[in-house]
């Protein structure tokens, strides 16, 4: 089934947050969405949903992630620890500095969501993960606009990775076969990498769009292809 049907059926979300109050209130939140979105599990710290799901699991579609467990500093490394395994994820923080919010961004997140900004983005982001377009709340979208201006794009090397071997291959599945990962995973980097484009202003919705951006940031040539 697409990530479009899986949508469409309902999403299956898993939570990491060191407050009982905030599992309770999203799940509340979740009850009424439409389509549907089933709270599968909750874990106050990361390791214990490491235990559970020591690597990337088919029954959770989106972790829904605190960025401070405990008052600690920004925890990046659960983050890249989760999209390096290929998990959709969305940053739920009470941060709004916009560096730790493109940090996150860089560093796989499909979207981050300050908690201040309520239930409407947190279920339209949700939703919106499974699609082509990450969802981009207000601060996500102030962070990227203030990115702009200082002429900054950029994308995680496992995104360059994938567009590469999408501009030198013929389909997502072969891209998947070169690069050891599921054919889902190279559309998530891709639309990852679309979502970063559109999001400074410089869309790309087609491939060789694409692939014109591609090339303007010096991440292949046309030696390469």
């Amino acid at each position: 089934m697409s990530r479009e049907g899986e949508a469409r059926n309902g999403v299956r979300m898993a939570i990491i947050d060191d407050h009982d109050v905030v599992h309770a209130g999203i799940q509340a939140w979740c009850m009424d969405a439409d389509p549907p979105i089933e709270l599968v599990a909750s874990f106050l710290q990361p390791s214990e949903y490491f235990a559970t799901y020591p690597e990337a699991s088919g029954d959770i579609d989106v972790v829904l992630l605190d960025l401070q467990i405990e008052g600690n500093r920004p925890d990046f490394e659960t983050l890249r620890r989760l999209a390096d395994g290929d998990q959709r994820v969305i940053v739920y923080s009470h941060i709004t500095a916009e560096e730790v919010i493109l940090t996150c961004l860089d560093l796989g997140a499909v979207t981050y969501l300050v908690k201040s900004e309520g239930k409407r983005h947190l279920i339209e982001a949700i939703h919106s993960a499974h699609t082509a377009t990450p969802y981009v709340g207000p601060r996500m979208g102030k962070a990227m606009l203030s990115d702009t201006t200082m002429g900054r794009i950029k994308l995680s090397e496992r995104e360059k990775q994938v567009l590469v071997a999408w501009f030198q291959t013929e389909s997502k599945e072969l891209v998947a076969k070169r690069l050891f990962i599921a054919p889902t995973t190279v559309r998530t980097h891709l639309q990852r990498a679309r979502a970063k484009y559109a999001n400074v202003g410089r869309p790309a919705p087609t491939k060789s769009a694409l692939l014109a951006r591609a090339i303007e940031d010096g991440i292949l040539s046309l030696n390469d292809l």
